[in-house]
Order: C-alpha cells, then structure tokens, then sequence
C-alpha cells in the first residue's frame, strides 16, 4: 500500500508540470497546422503507457508477476486499437503521394 500512496503522491505533485508540457505540445501542432485528433491520440497513448507500466510496477512490488505481466499485454492491446486511425491516416496519405498508373 505504502508504495501505491508514494507513487501516486509523486504523479499528483508533477501533474502541474505535465500540464505545461501537454499545452506546449498543443501548441506547437497548432503551429505546425496539425490535426488535433492525432496529437491528442498520441497523448492519450503516451498516457495509456504510463498507467499501464505504474500499475504493472505495483503488482510486481506487490508479488504479482503474472497480473503485471496481463497489464502490461492489456496496455500494449489498448496502444495498437488506439493506434489505428492513425496508421490508416498515414498510409491513406502515403497512397495519395503515389503516382497513379
């Protein structure tokens, strides 16, 4: 439990600065014209990364290695469904570039 608190407390006191570096990165694809959709899916896979690897750290402290093991398999599932659109995005685009015979 004592590692569960720790652990959260330290994500609690950096989510001021995680803010700052999400709003920097926004605006910077606003700078750069792009779409918001796959910044904001970037995030949240970055997101999903971190979550999945804090929680599979806590069941390995806690003697669970095969419950981190399924975390860490379920976060990599939720990483490529969420990847998706932007994979179809980019060949689509690739696609459009090719010339046409």
């Amino acid at each position: 439990m004592l590692v569960l608190f720790v652990g959260s407390g330290i994500f609690i006191f950096l989510v001021d600065q995680i803010q700052v570096i999400l709003t920097m990165i926004e605006q910077l694809a606003a700078n750069a014209n792009i779409n918001m959709m796959y910044v904001k899916t970037i995030l949240k896979i970055i997101g999903i990364a971190y979550i999945a690897e804090f929680a599979a750290h806590i069941s390995k402290d806690a003697g669970l290695g095969a419950i981190a093991a399924k975390v860490e398999l379920a976060g990599k599932i939720l990483i490529l469904a969420m990847a998706v659109p932007i994979l179809t995005a980019m060949i689509e685009t690739i696609i459009q570039m090719m010339p046409a015979r």
